[in-house]
């Protein structure tokens, strides 16, 4: 596993962990990482210090130095006031929509000709599908976070 600091195209750092940086490179080329505060696909690896473990003790038999707490980052501590408003977002549309899934598509189709029940509902599409709905006057608005099983 190897971790790797990361930066959307909008400026937003963040990390996450990876197989391999070959499992990296086919993730980002398929658009499958994407940053957790706007969910833009254009992510970057950035400068990062490799972690590693010293000891003195096995060094010079000097006891081992205190460990600093790593630098707080966008992840860690307290949330910004974007990350608050999108997570009150995503509690409010998830506890208040139907979870279709990769039906979204058939789903949103079905509502806006009538043969099903008129609810809010939220899913995954493909974003040629989604230009599609768009195109045939069905009304649909991508969300800004991604279903909690894409979460990378």
């Amino acid at each position: 596993m190897i971790r790797y600091a990361l930066q959307c195209k909008a400026g937003h750092g963040f990390e996450s962990w990876f197989q391999s940086g070959a499992a990296f490179d086919a993730l980002v080329a398929r658009g499958l990482v994407v940053c957790p505060l706007c969910g833009a696909t254009g992510v970057e690896k950035t400068l990062m210090a490799p972690s590693l473990l010293t000891t003195r003790k096995a060094i010079d038999g000097a006891p081992d130095a205190p460990v600093a707490d790593p630098a707080p980052g966008p992840l860690s501590g307290l949330a910004s006031a974007l990350e608050q408003t999108l997570t009150a977002m995503r509690r409010e549309i998830e506890a208040n929509s139907d979870y279709v899934g990769m039906n979204f598509v058939t789903e949103a189709r079905r509502i806006h000709a009538g043969n099903a029940p008129e609810r809010a509902i939220y899913g995954e599409a493909r974003p040629d599908e989604a230009r599609k709905l768009i195109e045939d006057g069905v009304p649909v608005a991508p969300l800004p976070f991604l279903p909690a099983r894409k979460i990378n």
